[in-house]
């Protein structure tokens, strides 16, 4: 691991996700596990560029061709294709976003950081044939559903320091 990734104040999960060290009662890769947390809550609340965000930032701590590089840039791709089709009635970008999110997802575990990799990869899939499927959808973290905080916005405007 390295130093730029650890954080010992985010927080353990529920249950024993993929990035979770259980021996060592640590997540792998700390900040990854933060920029997760703000960016599901805010996908989940319709701030999908600010979800964007989230990831993107976390996304440039690791190399080319590791898996939480490729998990991080697929989650830029799904917020992103989700924003062109919110926010701009954009199915055709969205698809094209969506297909590049497929290509990084592939190796990536199902249950990533916390993150359902599978849902992910089975609603954007079928968004490609049916755009609506993607419409009010909640991306899962830890079993649940959970929604943007206060604290989630401001991670994101820290960001943008």
């Amino acid at each position: 691991m390295d130093d730029h990734t650890r954080d010992p104040t985010v927080r353990a999960p529920a249950g024993n996700p993929t990035g979770w060290d259980a021996d060592a009662g640590r997540w792998e890769h700390d900040t990854l596990r933060r920029a997760v947390v703000h960016g599901v809550r805010l996908f989940n609340s319709g701030a999908y560029h600010e979800s964007h965000d989230c990831f993107e930032d976390e996304w440039y701590n690791y190399g080319r061709g590791t898996t939480e590089s490729a998990f991080a840039h697929g989650m830029v791709q799904v917020a992103a294709g989700t924003y062109k089709r919110v926010d701009f009635e954009n199915d055709d970008g969205m698809r094209s976003l969506f297909r590049t999110a497929l290509q990084y997802f592939q190796g990536v575990p199902n249950d990533y950081y916390g993150v359902d990799v599978l849902e992910i990869r089975t609603t954007t899939t079928n968004a490609l044939e049916n755009p609506s499927r993607i419409d009010e959808w909640r991306i899962p973290l830890d079993g649940d559903r959970p929604t943007a905080r206060q604290i989630d916005r401001e991670y994101v405007r820290a960001l943008e320091e």
